[in-house]
């Protein structure tokens, strides 16, 4: 794996149906090497920290694979990395091979995976489509936040790679789809959601998600 781009904002407010939104959503590459800090990246701030932000959620990744996909898919005739509001564009981010509770080194720094992404409207506002939360979720595959297990810095170019996998081996995609995809029998999901409730990397936001989910079953 290869960070191909790293991406920060700063807060900007935007008009989307009447309403002005406040958002960090739309990040830009930047070069050089950028610190990671324990709840994000030097010059990246979360606007909505309930949702979009805390330890569980310091830095976002997503596959530079997705963009050709999703370039198709939109018709688009460009598509630049940070689009999707990742901090680090990862070249062989694999959300159906990487595992929640997994630890990846890049650049100097040591990240966990703690949960899937679950898109919210403001996608829908950067891509001026407000089917595109729905469509990214069919898709399935939607990124990885991190937790910062070891401080440092990161850039374009540095390597990326498990440096300690997780013996649970729950992928990132079954566990989004054990939750999102209702073509799933319950016997099949179920069990799914009751695995990652037993992995203490799990975001306290997903907890709360699978106890309620497996409390209607």
């Amino acid at each position: 794996m290869l960070v191909r781009s790293v991406n920060v904002s700063q807060p900007k407010q935007v008009q989307y149906k009447n309403k002005t939104v406040a958002t960090g959503i739309f990040k830009q590459p930047v070069s050089g090497r950028i610190s990671v800090n324990p709840f994000n990246l030097d010059g990246d701030q979360q606007v909505d920290r309930i949702n979009h932000g805390g330890e569980h959620k310091a830095v976002y990744g997503f596959a530079a694979e997705h963009y050709s996909f999703w370039q198709q898919k939109l018709g688009l005739a460009a598509l630049p990395f940070g689009k999707f509001g990742e901090n680090l564009t990862i070249e062989g981010l694999d959300e159906a091979s990487l595992c929640i509770g997994d630890r990846l080194k890049v650049g100097d720094c040591v990240l966990e995976i703690s949960q899937p992404r679950v898109p919210c409207f403001k996608l829908g506002m950067t891509f001026k489509r407000d089917d595109m939360p729905r469509l990214f979720v069919a898709h399935a595959a939607t990124g990885i936040y991190f937790r910062v297990i070891q401080t440092g810095s990161v850039a374009a170019g540095d390597k990326v790679s498990v440096a300690e996998p997780h013996p649970a081996q729950l992928s990132v995609q079954r566990l989004f789809r054990a939750y999102f995809d209702k073509s799933l029998p319950d016997n099949e999901k179920t069990p799914v959601l009751e695995q990652a409730l037993e992995i203490d990397a799990l975001s306290a936001e997903w907890r709360e998600k699978l106890d309620k989910r497996l409390a209607q079953s």
